[in-house]
């Protein structure tokens, strides 16, 4: 099965510059691989580094020490270090990420919104908000609420549209952060089916999930990160 992220030795410690130049490890010497069309499950207790884990992957924070590779236009490339638009360019085609926080440009509609990752990619504008509200609509967010601004929705709602966003390219490579942490049972249940969609089509997902049913429903293999900062691959059961 094709190795979509290869990670080699990854060390993160945080410096605060603002109190002394005191250092935070938050992991040491992690080595794992994320494969095509499986689920890999990123857990640990709380503060074991499961979320700089998955911005490191994404690009968002530098690692101390290390290497994070991803596949690219069919080539492994090197994230740490790489220059900014190669970044740009790895999240426009290859990597999506769904965070837990919604951030957009006051507004603009949920429907602009969601569609957005496919205008980027040059998808007309006609077909991009097809795909938009047939997402939309699947994560139960009414059609009355698409011409709004989605910052002014409850917190749940911002979570279904946040999905809708991250699910509405079918990227190579998905990282998401704690999915289901916002949403009832039924929407849930709709983040599981597509997650398993995206594994059919061939999608290498990477997630945190403290929702133990949603986890159990989607991990191929799981990444344990224990409270030493030592780190070992299981396949889930």
């Amino acid at each position: 099965m094709q190795t979509m992220i290869e990670v080699k030795g990854l060390t993160k410690v945080f410096t605060l510059h603002n109190q002394g130049g005191i250092q935070l490890p938050v992991f040491s010497g992690i080595d794992f691989r994320a494969h095509q069309g499986e689920c890999t499950v990123l857990f640990g207790e709380s503060g074991s580094g499961k979320s700089t884990l998955l911005r490191s992957l994404y690009a968002n924070y530098l690692p101390t020490s290390g290497s994070i590779r991803v596949r690219h236009r069919g080539e492994m490339v090197e994230l740490t270090g790489a220059p900014s638009q190669t970044l740009l360019d790895i999240r426009r085609e290859t990597i999506g990420y769904v965070s837990q926080f919604l951030r957009v440009i006051p507004r603009v509609s949920t429907l602009d919104v969601v569609a957005q990752p496919l205008r980027e990619r040059g998808v007309e504008q006609t077909l991009a908000h097809q795909r938009a509200g047939e997402l939309l609509e699947r994560l139960h967010i009414p059609e009355r609420l698409w011409s709004l601004p989605p910052g002014t929705f409850s917190g749940g709602e911002q979570q279904r549209v946040n999905i809708a966003r991250g699910f509405i390219v079918d990227y190579p490579i998905l990282l998401l952060d704690e999915p289901t942490a916002s949403l009832d049972q039924r929407n849930a249940n709709i983040v599981v089916e597509l997650i398993r969609e995206a594994r059919q089509r061939g999608t290498a997902l990477v997630g945190i999930f403290h929702d133990a049913d949603a986890r159990e429903a989607v991990a191929d293999q799981i990444f344990e990160i224990d409270h030493t900062r030592k780190s070992a691959n299981r396949a889930a059961s």
